[in-house]
């Protein structure tokens, strides 16, 4: 059984030494609820060092257009892995979704780490396809 916590409005579960993220039973994520996520990252991140975040997804059919950004930057910069449960199909056919996340075998869909091949979209479930540099 996870552990739960809270940040703000948000509930936290804690899932060995990942993070899943609650927003809510919301459909639309507007700038506000970005803020809240982008409080709770740098919480995250950078006070206690969590490196393994999941974002719970299942209701959301509309987010803001930097949400995608904002993982990403978190990804390079601190070398954060990012999670996301199923969203609805209106977020699966985001361009973001589809060129930077990949389905995994449990159902969750994971951000590309460096070196794979950004051109396989999400809903393929591609077998891990590494770029050859040489």
């Amino acid at each position: 059984m996870p552990v739960q916590r809270h940040f703000k409005r948000m509930v936290v579960d804690v899932l060995d030494d990942v993070l899943l993220l609650h927003m809510g039973q919301m459909e639309i994520w507007d700038g506000a609820d970005l803020a809240l996520l982008r409080e709770a990252l740098a919480q995250f991140i950078e006070r206690e060092g969590c490196r393994a975040i999941a974002v719970d997804m299942q209701y959301v059919k509309y987010i803001p257009s930097g949400f995608f950004g904002m993982l990403f930057d978190w990804h390079e910069k601190r070398r954060v892995q990012f999670w996301l449960t199923p969203p609805q199909p209106n977020v699966q056919r985001m361009l973001w979704f589809q060129q930077f996340f990949r389905a995994t075998t449990d159902g969750w869909f994971e951000l590309y780490p460096p070196g794979l091949n950004p051109q396989l979209p999400a809903l393929m479930a591609p077998e891990v396809v590494l770029v050859d540099d040489h």
